[in-house]
């Protein structure tokens, strides 16, 4: 397509109480709908494909039945479909609140979109997707359970699900909006925040999460921080913001086009020098 695409997650921690077991922040969710249609109006334009994460939804039974690891058995097979009700129960609080924003969404959960293959998205239907963004449509994904080649069962993250769609929908832009201010060079103190990082610059500028301690003390950040830098690395042209959306305004601010928190790029290319 050739006008710009934007992927954007809304995260678990900022649209549900993660601490208590589904339990949504209507009010954040209304709030960041109406930032994105917002966003719309002012670039019309713009094309957002929106994710979100599970938060106190999913997280609970995924948990209970280890779900991503793998699906067996009976026991487990009713964990992953407890998994997915969980899932599908905030994708449709999200989408009243688009509806009631004005937004006009539509829902392509992964379940019914991907396979994976020992966790990992690796077949994608995105013919529907792509026709709803040519009409003007917001599709809708997210975090979800998938059906796996090897484990029989799986979870995708937003963030899986956002890797498997930008080779075949090349967005420019990927903002993960959550409650985080970005990547922070001090973790836990959290007093200095890294403006830019690149894959050449994480040893240096945030060591705990390259090093082998770092799922121990960043949890989901680490994970999300590495896969992201690949991603750019993949891709160039593309750059990822890690940012917080807890201040109104700041998500329509990041879709019209500015770099809020962290912004993850690819290294730049070496100089030549010519005689």
């Amino acid at each position: 397509m050739d006008e710009p695409l934007v992927f954007l997650k809304l995260g678990g921690s900022l649209i549900t109480e993660k601490d208590s077991p589904r339990t949504p922040r209507p009010d954040v969710i209304l709030r960041l709908a109406q930032e994105i249609a917002a966003a719309l109006k002012a670039a019309p334009r713009l094309h957002i494909l929106l994710g979100h994460g599970s938060g106190s939804f999913g997280h609970t039974p995924a948990r209970q039945y280890q779900t991503r690891s793998g699906v067996q058995g009976a026991e487990g097979w009713q964990g992953f479909a407890a998994v997915w009700r969980e899932a599908r129960a905030l994708n449709q609080i999200v989408l009243e609140a688009l509806a009631e924003a004005g937004v006009p969404a539509i829902a392509f959960p992964p379940s019914a979109t991907m396979l994976a293959r020992d966790g990992k998205a690796m077949w994608v239907e995105v013919r529907p997707l792509i026709a709803a963004l040519m009409h003007g449509l917001v599709p809708v994904v997210q975090g979800d359970v998938a059906f796996d080649t090897r484990r029989g069962g799986t979870i995708l993250s937003t963030e899986d699900v956002f890797i498997a769609l930008a080779p075949r929908l090349g967005p420019g832009r990927i903002l993960l909006a959550g409650i985080e201010e970005g990547v922070w060079a001090d973790f836990p103190q959290c007093t200095r925040l890294i403006k830019n990082l690149t894959p050449s610059s994480l040893p240096r500028e945030a060591p705990f999460l390259s090093g082998s301690r770092g799922i121990d003390v960043t949890g989901g950040m680490r994970d999300k921080v590495l896969s992201m830098l690949e991603l750019v690395s993949t891709y160039p042209a593309l750059t990822v913001s890690i940012f917080s959306a807890v201040q109104p305004g700041v998500l329509q601010a990041a879709l019209l086009g500015q770099s809020p928190g962290t912004t993850l790029q690819a290294d730049p290319l070496p100089s030549s020098h010519t005689r």
